[in-house]
């Protein structure tokens, strides 16, 4: 071992209650969820909007990024489970072939992304009275805090790895049965999301860009899905001969392009004065 190395074989959970284990993984969700509950308070409040549709909100948030992100993962990378394993999609369960619970393990950011916006869409017609570009332009900024949160939980149940570095450089994987390093790929993205979030927030706080409807979402969408895009030459293939899926692109990559086309429409797209 060196400097540049480290051995990662972090306990997946907290503590067990009979057979339901508290994970890391959802800890990080919490934490996500509870911070971006109080940042959205603090814009709700700047932008004097009534904080009791706090909670719808909140409730449209939780429901969409789950079933979104849930959904999303079998229909880009397990598709063949929808039919075969139905319930397990849709519970924390495995049924087969023992029962067991997983929590649910198999989250889409893409279709997170996907749920997220239809969710919204209902939630600033029928609760909030404004346009979706509005809330939209606010929910960026919990979401890329909230992501840095999910790619931890990533990297304490050692999973969507990154390639093997070649060197004395990386994290080894000890729990998957490895000696040697990979780049903690986890890491990458969650300093990214942070990143990101920092830049959403300074031009939301300081600048007039949030009065423009669309720029905000269209910045996170651009920023999140071109790193994605990055990072995804340093993580393995989710799904097993999807490598070089589409002119030499994964599947996380294909999928990115056409969300940082949309960012960078939504920023530079002419607006009525």
């Amino acid at each position: 071992m060196t400097l540049l190395q480290i051995n990662w074989n972090p306990a997946p959970e907290l503590f067990k209650i009979g057979p339901i284990a508290i994970r890391y993984y959802s800890l990080m969700f919490v934490i996500a969820f509870v911070l971006g509950l109080q940042i959205m308070k603090r814009v709700f409040i700047k932008d004097k909007i009534e904080l009791e549709k706090l909670d719808s909100l909140f409730i449209y948030m939780v429901l969409s990024i789950l079933i979104g992100a849930r959904l999303g993962h079998f229909l880009f990378y397990e598709p063949a489970a929808l039919i075969e394993r139905p319930l397990e999609v849709i519970l924390p369960f495995q049924f087969s072939p023992s029962f067991k619970f997983t929590g649910f393990a198999g989250l889409a950011s893409h279709g997170a992304a996907i749920g997220v916006i239809i969710a919204l869409y209902y939630f600033s017609k029928k609760v909030l009275k404004k346009p979706i570009l509005f809330i939209l332009d606010r929910i960026v900024l919990p979401s890329a805090i909230g992501g840095a949160f999910v790619r931890l939980g990533n990297l304490m149940n050692s999973e969507i790895v990154g390639k093997p570095t070649g060197s004395d450089y990386g994290f080894v994987f000890e729990r998957l049965g490895e000696s040697f390093p990979r780049h903690p790929a986890q890491l990458y993205e969650a300093i990214c999301y942070v990143v990101i979030f920092a830049i959403l927030w300074f031009v939301y706080w300081k600048t007039d860009k949030k009065q423009k409807p669309g720029y905000l979402v269209g910045l996170y969408f651009a920023l999140t899905f071109s790193a994605r895009f990055l990072i995804e030459f340093f993580k393995e293939a989710q799904v097993e001969g999807r490598e070089d899926w589409v002119l030499g692109l994964n599947t996380g990559q294909v999928l990115s392009i056409p969300l940082v086309l949309g960012g960078l429409y939504f920023m530079y797209r002419k607006t009525k004065a």
